[in-house]
């Protein structure tokens, strides 16, 4: 009994997912991805296994297909640890710490936003990583715009906006090549396609972040600014020095070097600095063999541990005592759960019986470009992962598209409007319960201030209805069934 399973067979344990994962919702909030998730996505991944058993399909197929999507995870789970550890050892060693002074010192609180947004962007262009440029430069901005006064939900939205702009339209970035690759188009013409709904959307960002920071005056900032750096500045000895770690990181990055070994190296380089700049902390009345210890202590610690900071000021010590690889095992904890559930859904062949009933909808241009589009977000809701929100519709949508007489570029960016840039706006994804971790932000607190990654998906859509910006040419308007969707 092996033939494809019902459609209501199929949308069974999806349903089951959506309504408890909207109880939850409810009722845990921004905790919601720090244990509700996982079980609700075991449970539902069980109630589709157990399904699929009683369809006649073996454990052993349904096990093969769930190991198949662990494997796809296994290199973001290893950068999930080691970013953990970079945030601990960078904010250990003064990093992170430096950071936050000179922008306290540097940044107008005027301006502070639109400038999160603006370096968050570069530094992403540059190294292709949303990942590294919110555990890196975002952890910074998040302490400056703490003693500038401002709201860490914006800040944190400025952050990710900037962050998901450069994963984006970077050429170094891992979902830009995957999903010109999936579709079949070159990959500086799928950049340039991209660029004609992201640099509106990005300038409405910019204005709308402008709007929100103004206000405030210079006194009240160096009345709320001058404690903090005070508390900093006593806690860590501040040097150019280490400003060589996130130079070195990054520039590992541009040249394309993995980003495993890359961040190692931020790591280590790190760990050198410490010895360097904060080794005096601990040389009072203690020989070399003692301080040694301690710093060897202190450095395995903030990597494994995290940093716990103590200067008696409360917002600098909630914003750096954190990091650690545990700090990252919730998010390894729901990656995993993730991909149970999905595993189970396609072994039982779920997945593609729900896609099909997509397709079938879709008969018009502007239907088909929305029903892509929430295909992407749906992916990025229930099975938690970027790379799936542009793999699966991408072989789902590649046909369609082209009987439709559309160029696949429309496709390409459609995947990245909504599969790429809605991952972190899902507090269960794996990109949305990063972002919280590294931030220290909950994704429902920085969710209405993401402006890029709210209004890229809506582009799109603009783009579907009304033709506006659409990539190559349409068939004959006489022959071409898109245009009944007018």
């Amino acid at each position: 009994m092996n033939e494809r399973p019902g459609f209501w067979i199929s949308l069974f344990p999806l349903g089951f997912l959506i309504l408890t994962l909207s109880i939850s919702g409810f009722l845990f909030g921004g905790g919601i991805a720090e244990g509700p998730a996982q079980i609700l996505l075991f449970t539902a991944g069980a109630i589709s296994a157990g399904i699929s058993r009683l369809r006649g399909i073996s454990w052993v197929r349904i096990e093969e297909t769930v190991l198949d999507s662990l494997r796809n995870v296994l290199q973001p789970i290893l950068i999930l640890l080691l970013i953990g550890a970079l945030i601990g050892v960078w904010i250990r060693s003064g990093i992170v710490p430096a950071l936050i002074v000179w922008g306290l010192e540097l940044l107008k609180p005027e301006i502070f936003l639109p400038s999160a947004l603006i370096l968050s962007s570069v530094v992403s262009l540059a190294t292709g990583s949303s990942w590294s440029t919110a555990g890196t430069i975002g952890v910074a901005l998040i302490g400056v715009g703490a003693g500038l006064g401002k709201p860490l939900g914006m800040v944190a939205g400025a952050v990710v906006s900037g962050a998901y702009f450069g994963d984006k339209l970077s050429p170094f970035s891992e979902t830009t090549n995957l999903a010109s690759s999936i579709t079949g188009v070159s990959l500086l013409s799928h950049i340039r396609n991209m660029a004609r709904t992201t640099l509106p959307a990005f300038g409405l960002c910019l204005v709308v972040f402008g709007f929100l920071g103004w206000g405030g005056s210079s006194g009240e900032t160096d009345t709320a600014t001058g404690p903090v750096i005070q508390a900093l500045r006593s806690e860590f000895r501040i040097s150019w020095i280490l400003l060589f770690p996130p130079l070195l990181t990054f520039f590992l990055i541009y040249l394309r070097i993995s980003a495993i070994p890359s961040i190692f190296i931020g790591i280590v380089s790190g760990g050198f600095c410490f010895v360097l700049t904060q080794s005096d902390l601990y040389s009072d009345s203690l020989n070399f063999k003692e301080v040694s210890a301690i710093l060897f202590k202190n450095l395995i610690s903030a990597a494994s541990e995290g940093t716990k900071v103590k200067t008696g000021h409360p917002v600098v010590d909630g914003l750096l005592s954190r990091g650690g690889m545990s700090s990252m095992l919730s998010t390894v904890w729901l990656i995993i759960s993730a991909m149970f559930y999905a595993g189970t859904m396609e072994g039982g062949g779920m997945t593609q019986v729900l896609a099909d009933k997509v397709l079938n909808w879709a008969k018009a241009r502007g239907s088909l470009f929305t029903a892509t589009i929430f295909t992407c977000v749906g992916t990025n809701l229930f099975c938690a992962d970027q790379y799936l929100a542009i793999v699966v519709p991408g072989k789902m949508f590649k046909e369609a598209y082209s009987k439709r007489g559309l160029d696949p570029r429309n496709l390409s960016r459609c995947l990245e409007d909504s599969g790429t840039m809605t991952s972190a706006l899902v507090p269960w994804n794996s990109c949305g319960s990063f972002m919280a971790t590294a931030l220290g932000v909950p994704t429902l607190v920085y969710l209405p201030y993401a402006f890029l990654n709210l209004l890229s998906p809506l582009f799109s859509l603009i783009t579907g209805w009304t033709g506006w910006g659409l990539a190559g040419k349409e068939t004959d308007p006489k022959k071409d069934p898109s245009k009944s969707s007018f």
